[in-house]
């Protein structure tokens, strides 16, 4: 009996850790290619992991997760159903792009008015 309790005890935690490490399981939408979104995120089949794929080639990467709702197919219930499954990764914000002042002449360097010349 010992034996069966043991064996049962073991099973339990097996399932318990396996259920754990599933869920623990991540998708960068913006790098995976539709196979892994279609095996990571709920209620995501195929046509719609390629419709996410299409999406992101077209407008390019996803800013935030919410995002994700822009695609056709993809409603705000399955984004929040998979928020802990989803990432953007490291997106860094595009680089600051640094007008320099439009030159403005000194007033030393502006061509003096030439005086008007007499005429006989």
């Amino acid at each position: 009996m010992k034996l069966f309790s043991s064996l049962v005890s073991s099973l339990i935690l097996s399932l318990a850790l396996a259920g754990a490490a599933g869920a623990a399981e991540v998708v960068n939408i913006n790098t995976a290619d539709a196979a892994t979104i279609d095996r990571v995120l709920v209620n995501v089949g195929p046509a719609k992991a390629q419709a996410i794929v299409e999406y992101r080639k077209a407008h390019g990467a996803f800013r935030s997760v919410d995002q994700l709702a822009l695609v056709k197919g993809i409603g705000l219930k399955t984004v929040e159903k998979n928020r802990d499954r989803i990432t953007v990764g490291n997106l860094r914000p595009a680089a600051a792009q640094l007008v320099p002042r439009a030159a403005q002449p000194s007033p030393a360097a502006k061509p003096a008015l030439l005086a008007p010349v007499a005429r006989r």
